[in-house]
């Protein structure tokens, strides 16, 4: 009989005994950090609280009977705690139930108080106990000797269980994710939501995802940005508004990148990219120090410093340096030759494709905080153009340790020069450019009913999570990263031959 059979038939032993194996609820005092804090410095070896009763919950992770007794490990999202249960303490009728029934990757409620052994450990001894989930299938012993990693990222469940520290990445994240609201409600913005669904995509150079709605009957994409709809806000009076949501684009996978992400995309009116550098950095800055105490990191074995200000550099001068050529005065032949020696062979023929490409051969150069910045039109269609140099726009791009973080504007608020672009955009579809955007009547019809000057920037939160938790590839910080579906049968026969054989 397998274990999982054995499991099944306690639930239905447990269950004529009078018992019920998934009670609806239990009152639980402390998490296992509370304790801990409240406790451990207080009490020395030998120490007890017996008048100090209280009661706490996780899933065991560990369990040793010595016949009369027994001590079991206690996991919680905060962390774990030992638990002593003794016979003596809890009742003959409750220690049978907990000898026979109760097993490693159970849920377990406890009531009782704190003591210290004589090793230092700080203990809860139990007077009350009570089964509050019964687990049909045991822990895998060797989940991370599993060679392949995309059953983890698929069954995330199994491996937050397995592994303390994939929790801790994610309570980080979502308390980054906290204090970037609170700062910016602080600033005076209102978040607000804007369309997943469209029926015209735009905002960025991407691939979408295509889907269809019934009620119209009529295809639509998956929005791969925010930037149009927020903007529309932006003309109908709302000053400062900003959307944390998720973003999809139909792209590769690798370390940075997963085809759904989450960004926060915010407007401010009567801001410039000058402004929204100072809002970036003190943001990023802010951040840190929340959650570390300092604005130094370390990552991927790198000292990252996000002290403001950040570094600020044009792109044409930090190609020109690294590269030789000059993506503005340079003409496509040289640009392409130069493209061509490094073994890339644009397949679109086009300034701002050539761009794109030479600045992919030097993006991993930079590894502190820094501002690229005054990007060329060609690649910027959303962006105002530069107040002194019409060539390029008011527009950032902040990278850290080769990775973009953050995309910025001085947003383009001249709905004529806007239509061109997007002309432009439409030029480079029929040319066979997949990511080129589309052309969005409406959006020029917005803006000329008139967008105040305003700033514009995006930040990626993933990307950004990384940073601030040392983790190197986003699957480790998106709690469902998108995987190539597995075959359930293979993936139960690769389990199996990890079971922890009881």
């Amino acid at each position: 009989m397998n274990i999982r059979q054995q499991r099944i038939d306690m639930i239905n032993q447990i269950r004529e005994k009078g018992e019920n194996p998934f009670p609806y609820s239990f009152s639980k005092d402390f998490t296992t950090k509370e304790i801990i804090e409240k406790y451990d410095t207080v009490l020395q070896p030998g120490d007890l609280r017996e008048n100090e009763i209280f009661s706490t919950a996780g899933r065991i992770m560990t369990l040793r009977s010595h016949g009369k007794s027994a001590f079991l490990n206690l996991k919680d999202d905060y962390g774990r705690i030992q638990i002593y249960v003794r016979k003596d303490r809890i009742g003959d009728e409750s220690y049978e139930l907990f000898k026979d029934y109760i097993n490693m990757g159970d849920w377990f409620g406890v009531k009782g108080f704190p003591f210290k052994t004589k090793t230092g450990e700080l203990t809860i001894l139990a007077t009350e106990i009570k089964l509050l989930s019964k687990a049909i299938r045991p822990m895998p012993e060797k989940w991370h000797g599993l060679k392949d990693k995309e059953i983890r990222y698929r069954q995330r469940y199994v491996d937050m269980i397995s592994n303390d520290s994939i929790i801790k990445t994610f309570q980080m994240r979502s308390l980054m994710i906290r204090y970037i609201r609170n700062y910016l409600s602080e600033l005076g913005f209102f978040e607000v939501e804007t369309p997943i669904l469209e029926t015209i995509m735009g905002g960025a150079n991407a691939r979408p995802f295509i889907t269809h709605t019934n009620a119209f009957d009529t295809d639509m994409y998956l929005r791969i940005a925010t930037e149009l709809h927020l903007k529309r806000l932006v003309v109908g009076g709302m000053e400062k508004v900003y959307e944390i949501g998720r973003i999809f684009r139909n792209e590769g996978v690798d370390y940075k990148h997963n085809p759904e992400f989450t960004t926060i995309e915010l407007y401010q009116a009567y801001a410039d990219y000058n402004d929204i550098m100072e809002l970036t950095e003190n943001l990023i800055a802010h951040v840190a120090e929340k959650l570390h105490g300092t604005t130094t990191l370390i990552y991927d074995e790198k000292e990252i410093d996000f002290k403001p200000p950040f570094k600020r550099i044009k792109m044409r001068d930090f190609i020109k340096e690294n590269l030789g050529v000059d993506i503005i005065e340079d003409s496509l032949e040289t640009l392409e030759q130069y493209l061509i020696s490094q073994g890339v062979k644009p397949e679109i023929k086009e300034r701002g494709k050539y761009v794109d490409e030479l600045w992919d051969l030097v993006e991993d150069k930079i590894v502190q905080p820094t501002f690229i910045i005054d990007h060329p039109v060609e690649i910027s269609p959303l962006a105002k153009r530069h107040r002194e140099d019409p060539r390029v726009t008011e527009r950032f791009e902040l990278i850290v340790n080769g990775t973009e973080l953050a995309n910025a504007f001085s947003e383009l608020n001249d709905a004529v020069d806007q239509l061109e672009r997007f002309k432009k955009q439409a030029e480079l579809k029929d040319m066979g450019d997949e990511e080129a955007q589309l052309m969005d009547l409406d959006f020029v019809r917005a803006l000329e009913y008139g967008l105040p000057p305003t700033g514009g920037l995006g930040i990626g939160i993933d990307r950004l999570a990384m940073f601030m938790t040392n983790t190197t590839t986003i699957k480790d910080i998106i709690p469902f990263p998108l995987v190539k579906p597995g075959n359930f049968e293979e993936e139960e026969s690769l389990l199996e031959s990890s079971e922890d054989k009881e």
